[in-house]
């Protein structure tokens, strides 16, 4: 059943929120949609599932505007050399990802608001931890062992994404990097490849499920706010340069961990 909050917004704070999302997405080299999740739940009022489904729609729609986007950098040629890395990872995270959807839809809402909050502490934690990382290791495992591991995280990272609603860049990345001995600027691609297969599968399975129906009666807030994000994470991307990290990351993942807090509560 869908929530009670699904009416008319104004633009004008749809379209500045997902702005201000994309711009902090931007920033770290994300989508934001870990950020836009908390903003579905507390500002605007939608319930937990129906939140959780719409971030995954505009996830959706950032991932697949931002890869084209990357060629100028990172070569469509050069994602096409590390396919061994995609479909590594994919053999994982596309069962995650239909078995962590599948997951969301049967949990009852308030223990799915009390895991939507674990999993954004999580990732406050990756934000302060994950992303020291610049590049040049030694891949960590060599063969099967390399491919088993690869696979397993894969499967981790696409539970993550699905309950979240979020591409999962923020784990795909340091994966990439610490695992497969990957530059950061690469697996930011890398893991754009692996990311619009696997949101796909977990949008598919949530299709399923009656609460899928928000997306439809939705249809003019999903565009507002996509655009709005879309348009901040070009303009963060210009502001990368700008704003020193060193602060950055922390302040988001204070950002997040209060998030997770609220989110905790409201359940």
């Amino acid at each position: 059943m869908l929530s009670q909050s699904c009416e008319v917004r104004s633009p004008f704070a749809v379209f500045g929120s997902g702005a201000a999302i994309g711009i902090l997405g931007g920033l770290i080299g994300l989508g934001g949609a870990e950020f836009r999740l908390p903003l579905l739940i507390g500002l605007f009022g939608f319930g937990a599932l129906e939140a959780v489904i719409l971030n995954k729609a505009m996830s959706l729609i950032v991932v697949a505007a931002a890869l084209p986007f990357r060629t100028g950098s990172v070569p469509f040629s050069h994602i096409m050399s590390h396919w061994d890395v995609v479909l590594t990872l994919l053999s994982g995270s596309l069962a995650g990802a239909w078995f962590g959807a599948g997951r969301a839809t049967r949990l009852p809402s308030r223990t799915l608001y009390r895991v939507i909050a674990v999993l954004l502490a999580g990732i406050a934690a990756v934000l302060l931890v994950g992303h020291g990382v610049e590049g040049g290791f030694s891949p960590s495992f060599e063969g099967l062992a390399l491919a088993f591991t690869g696979a397993l995280a894969g499967v981790g990272i696409g539970v993550v994404a699905a309950v979240l609603g979020v591409a999962g860049g923020e784990l795909l990345i340091p994966t990439i990097v610490l695992l497969f001995g990957l530059d950061l600027k690469l697996a930011g691609s890398l893991s754009l490849a692996v990311s619009l297969p696997t949101m796909v599968t977990s949008f598919a399975r949530y299709s399923r499920d009656r609460s899928f129906a928000v997306i439809g009666a939705q249809r003019r807030f999903i565009a507002v706010m996509a655009f709005g994000s879309l348009a901040g994470v070009w303009l963060g991307g210009l502001l990368l340069g700008v704003v020193p990290t060193a602060w950055l990351r922390p302040v988001l993942a204070a950002i997040l961990a209060i998030s997770a807090i609220k989110v905790w509560r409201h359940g």
